[in-house]
């Protein structure tokens, strides 16, 4: 999912340079929105784990 985030971003930057500023406010959008759904997703993750008493993975 960081990796959808990244390519987002980076689409947001070529779209900025290439003079498209709505098509690149929307990628960065897009790219805000999966970054944190990743951050939830990854401490909701953690916390499954600590409560089960299992380390992740290192």
């Amino acid at each position: 999912m960081i990796g959808w985030a990244v390519f987002c971003l980076i689409l947001a930057l070529i779209a900025a340079v290439l003079g498209f500023g709505g098509l690149a406010g929307t990628f960065v959008g897009i790219a805000k929105i999966l970054f944190f759904v990743f951050i939830v997703l990854f401490a909701v993750s953690l916390l499954v784990n600590a409560l089960r008493g299992r380390r992740p993975p290192m």
